[in-house]
This record gives C-alpha cells, sequence and structure tokens, in this order.
C-alpha cells in the first residue's frame, strides 16, 4: 500500500467518490485544467470530463450560489473556495440558504453540499491567504465544520461529508498538505463525523485541538513526557456539531485543560470549548483550562508568520501552568 499526502488523500477520496456516485460534480476556480492551485483536483477532469469537474469564473458568490441550486436539485457538488479568505463573498449564500434549506421546507429540500477550502498559515503566503476563520462558521445552525489533520483522516472525512445529506464546511489544513505521508487504503470507508479522536491517552493534562495544530500538540505531549507528565491529545475533526463527551470524559479524568487553535483568542472556537468545559466539568477541573492560539490580529508577513502561529513550547508552557496551578 503506498503512503501518500493529506493533498493526495483529498484527490483520492474525490476521485472514489465520483466513481461511486454520478451525481457528484466538482467545481471552483482553475479546479480542471489546472486541477486546483494545491492540485487536490488534479486528473479528476481528464479522468471524469468538463462536465463534472467544471472551471468557474473568479466569482465566489456565483460559485457558491451554483453550489446550492446544485444540490437543492439532487446533485452532490463539492465547490473549492481557491483559499479560506477568500470564502466571504460565499458566505451569503451558505448561511441564509444552504444552513437553512432543510429547515426552511420542513425537510423537503436538503443540501448536500461540501465547500472545500484550503486553510490557515504556514505557507509563506500574504495574510489573505493565510486566514484561519472556522469560527465564524461554528456559529451558524445548520452547518458541519470539519477539519482533517492526517491524510488518512482527511481521506475518511471527505468520503463521509460528500455523503452527508446536510451542508458541510470542509478545511484542509494547508501547511501539511505535504509535510508527511502515511498508509491510506482505497477502500472508500469513511470516518464518522461528529466525533473527536483520541490520538494519544494521557492521565495529567488534556489538549485539545484541532488541524494543522495537532502536530504541535503531539509535539507538545512527547516533550511533557520526557518530564515524567503524560498528555492526552484529542483531535476534534468535526467541530460542529461538538462531540463534547469524548472532551468531557477526558477532562474528568486528567483534571486540567489545553486547547490550542490557530484562529485568534477572542471568540474562537476554544472559547466555546473552554465555556462548556466550565458549565458542565468545573467541579472536575483541578485548575483554570488554558488557551493557546493564534494572535487577535492578522497574520502578519512571512517574517513573523512562526511567531503568530502556536508552537510546542507554548503548549507545553500552558500544561505546566496547569499542572502548577493544581
Amino acid at each position: 500500500m503506498a503512503q501518500i499526502t493529506l493533498i493526495e488523500a483529498v484527490t483520492q477520496a474525490l476521485a472514489y467518490e465520483m466513481a461511486r456516485d454520478d451525481s457528484v460534480v466538482v467545481l471552483g476556480e482553475d479546479v480542471g485544467v489546472n486541477g486546483g492551485v494545491f492540485r487536490a483536483t488534479q486528473g479528476l477532469q481528464e479522468k471524469f470530463g468538463p462536465l463534472r469537474v467544471l472551471d468557474t469564473p473568479l466569482d465566489e458568490t456565483t460559485i457558491a450560489g451554483v453550489t446550492v441550486g446544485l444540490a437543492a436539485a439532487g446533485m452532490k457538488p463539492v465547490a473549492e473556495a481557491q483559499f479560506e479568505g477568500f470564502i466571504y463573498p460565499m458566505m451569503e449564500q451558505i448561511a441564509c440558504h444552504a444552513a437553512r434549506m432543510r429547515n426552511r421546507t420542513r425537510g423537503r429540500i436538503t443540501v448536500p453540499a461540501v465547500w472545500r477550502a484550503p486553510w490557515g498559515g504556514g505557507i509563506r503566503a500574504p495574510e489573505h491567504h493565510s486566514e484561519a476563520n472556522e469560527h465564524l462558521f461554528t456559529n451558524i445552525p445548520g452547518l458541519r465544520v470539519v477539519m482533517p489533520s492526517s491524510p488518512a483522516r482527511a481521506y475518511g472525512l471527505l468520503l463521509a461529508a460528500i455523503r452527508d445529506p446536510d451542508p458541510v464546511m470542509f478545511f484542509e489544513p494547508k501547511r501539511i498538505y505535504r509535510q508527511y505521508k502515511e498508509e491510506v487504503p482505497d477502500d472508500g470507508e469513511a470516518l464518522p463525523l461528529d466525533v473527536c479522536f483520541v490520538l494519544r491517552d494521557g492521565t495529567d493534562v488534556t489538549i485539545v485541538t484541532w488541524g494543522a495544530q495537532v502536530k504541535e500538540a503531539l509535539e507538545a505531549a512527547d516533550a511533557l513526557a520526557e518530564e515524567g507528565i503524560s498528555a492526552e491529545v484529542i483531535d476534534v475533526a468535526t467541530l460542529t456539531p461538538l462531540d463534547f463527551d469524548t472532551i468531557a470524559e477526558s477532562v474528568q479524568k486528567t483534571g486540567r485543560c489545553v486547547i490550542l487553535h490557530e484562529a485568534p483568542k477572542t471568540a474562537g472556537f476554544g472559547a466555546e470549548i473552554a465555556a462548556r468545559i466550565a458549565e458542565e466539568c468545573l467541579y472536575d477541573l483541578l485548575a483554570p483550562v488554558e488557551r493557546v492560539t493564534g494572535w487577535d490580529t492578522h497574520i502578519p508577513l512571512f517574517r513573523l508568520e512562526m511567531k503568530y502561529l502556536p508552537s510546542a513550547e507554548r503548549v507545553v508552557e500552558a500544561a505546566k501552568r496547569a499542572l502548577a496551578a493544581s
């Protein structure tokens, strides 16, 4: 079995589902002839033709609107926003139509659509190409928000997202698109949505994260282990609906929690998790919840970019503060 990168896992999942289901179509800027700006759709137009892999105008509003219409008419469109920072013009169609259609029609019409977007910083791109604004979508009822952190989870979660009867925002951390490889069987097996993945068991502190920051969380857990501190690492994977039970179970065991994410701190999704822990796990806590996040500013240009992104060292420091406070 060949080892593949996260970006190759995305391509593999799209190809599998398009071959399995004729109603799946891919659309977006440069997704056809060029295979996408990151080559996530490379080879798909040659295999499935221009009627199923559609190059669109440079118009995110139209892409989003066409996607809603296709899905409402029975297709399963997978639309691409070239960068997550380009997704703002799509929000009116996503928030006002895609997310509301099931409720608005009392279930008569659903929108089985996926919006894919390369997400986050770390590739030396301008700030509008490096944003991490997943929290904007977690506050919209009717949407699922999914973010893989490895090739295997990208493959399985994208299959599940395409098969879901409701709209899914699928954010792909581009910093780890080609960072490492792992074996991913092309067997069409989807991973469950709405489930957190416990990547490492621990007893002293819980580290909760998602997307590219899973790498830093695991590195921090390794560093803490060298000092005799046992960290449990949870990959949220599906932000909404949130599998809070898995997080609560871990916090009940460890008594301490560090939440790690790339988005700005204020009103980031980590704030929601921290609030839930305060509401439902207060008496299990041995120390205040720590948050390690991006800063409340636009991500800077590349000379300062890595200063903005949370590091494993900051996670280690937060874990030690939690341990010292108890």
